[in-house]
């Protein structure tokens, strides 16, 4: 199937890219480990909220896409695309056991010629050092003659309408000059700009420069928006009124904590991998900490709100409304709602959560006591049953003049309720 190409991890990156190349006229053959996400795409049915079934159905009746859980369907393609999670340890250590296992699965068939693009976020070094080293000793190949390899990272950006995979450019960094140019090549087929770096560390550090610049600049506001609760001022609005200024200041906004699979983990990486080098990372490890205290400054919000009332933390009944790490989105991977749950908890208090995006708590590593838990119905009955109302995640869709008007006390940490008419004391912002 030399028109093929095939792409592993079939979760928020992969799946938008195969549809895209497929939209492309490139036939695609997607794998990922879990059978369950394998037999619904095969049967038409699409787990990712933003991408419907429907996307997938002509190329599934035209047999140009298929699902597959052996890596033995990648023989003969011309390119395998890997878009595996990269996620920390226990100990905050990068765990790249989910790229280097795709590579020893996919090395006994790698055939010459062929393309490895690794797209998952990691840092420097581990596409032509790690990832290299599985394939070359389990094919008997070598990168840069007998296959070639590549970087390139994904810029996914859920939930956002504006953002297709067709717009984003495309960074690509080569094992070697002829290794960039054949994955230059291969996703100009999909992508209108394709930038090329001189190699596979200048791409893998620019993904995390990427994604530090953003944890960086969330912490500022979040230490702001402390210093400024503080002495009476809202962050939100001094937010607004610095964007007034045409040049030097680009917004960013607090929350709860950050979420997502990359924002939260990233600068871990970078850090782990400077320590190799005798290199600090102070700054990036300081906005680390400051984004990790939020969850417990939203619950020392929620405590003052209930204690103006005369209520303890423990017994109360709190609601923590969106448990997706981002508006819009099905995903609650490294959410901070699942740490404003566990802390509220820990005080006494009697959780639930509204998810319109997340029915029902799915499975997950870091936080298996919530599985199977049930968001609640949205009505002026439950509503009106809450000691409190956290909101974490501002989904579109929720009414919010209805939680106004039926709440007891809200805890707002998105400026959700800007516009909505509240009662005096009842809004608290975090």
């Amino acid at each position: 199937m030399p028109d093929a190409i095939a792409i592993v991890g079939l979760g928020y990156v992969g799946l938008p890219l195969a549809l895209q190349f497929l939209r492309s006229g490139v036939r695609v053959i997607g794998l990922d480990v879990d059978p369950v996400k394998v037999e619904a795409l095969n049967a038409g049915r699409s787990y990712i909220h933003h991408l419907p079934a429907a996307e997938f159905a002509p190329y599934l009746a035209d047999g140009r896409f298929r699902a597959a859980t052996d890596f033995a369907a990648t023989r003969g393609t011309e390119a395998v695309l890997i878009c595996v999670p990269t996620p920390l340890t226990r100990n905050r250590e990068p765990d790249l056991s989910h790229v280097l296992n795709t590579g020893r699965a996919l090395a006994p068939h790698l055939t010459p010629g062929m393309l490895v693009v690794l797209e998952s976020t990691t840092y420097p070094g581990t596409t032509d050092g790690e990832l290299r080293g599985v394939l070359e000793s389990g094919s008997g190949l070598q990168a840069g003659t007998g296959f070639h390899l590549a970087y390139s990272p994904e810029r996914e950006d859920p939930g956002n309408p504006r953002s297709r995979v067709s717009e984003i450019p495309k960074l690509v960094g080569g094992f070697t000059p002829a290794c960039r140019e054949r994955a230059c090549a291969l996703y100009s087929r999909a992508v209108r700009t394709v930038v090329p770096v001189s190699s596979c560390r200048v791409a893998e550090a620019a993904k995390l420069t990427e994604n530090i610049f953003r944890g960086v600049n969330i912490a500022l506001v979040n230490e702001l928006k402390v210093v400024f609760a503080a002495m009476g001022i809202d962050v939100w609005e001094v937010i607004e009124a610095a964007r007034t200024k045409p040049f030097g200041f680009m917004p960013f906004f607090p929350g709860p904590g950050l979420g997502g699979h990359c924002v939260p983990i990233d600068p871990f990486y970078l850090a782990w991998k400077a320590r190799e080098f005798g290199q600090a990372t102070r700054f990036i490890e300081l906005a680390g900490e400051i984004n990790t205290a939020m969850p417990a400054y939203v619950v020392g919000r929620v405590a003052e709100a209930l204690n103006e009332a005369g209520r303890p933390v423990k017994g109360s009944r709190i609601l923590v409304l969106g448990l997706a790490y981002k508006a819009g989105v099905d995903d609650d991977r490294e959410s901070p709602s699942y740490h404003l749950m566990d802390l509220l908890q820990d005080r006494g208090a009697i959780v639930h959560y509204h998810d319109p995006y997340v029915p029902v708590i799915r499975p997950n590593r870091e936080h298996a006591h919530w599985a199977g838990t049930l968001s609640v119905t949205w009505s002026e009955a439950e509503i009106r049953s809450m000691d409190a109302v956290v909101i974490s995640t501002a989904h579109p869709g929720v009414n919010y003049a209805e939680l106004a008007a039926w709440a007891p006390r809200i805890v707002d940490t998105r400026n959700a309720l800007a516009g909505v008419p509240t009662r005096p004391g009842q809004l608290w912002k975090a």
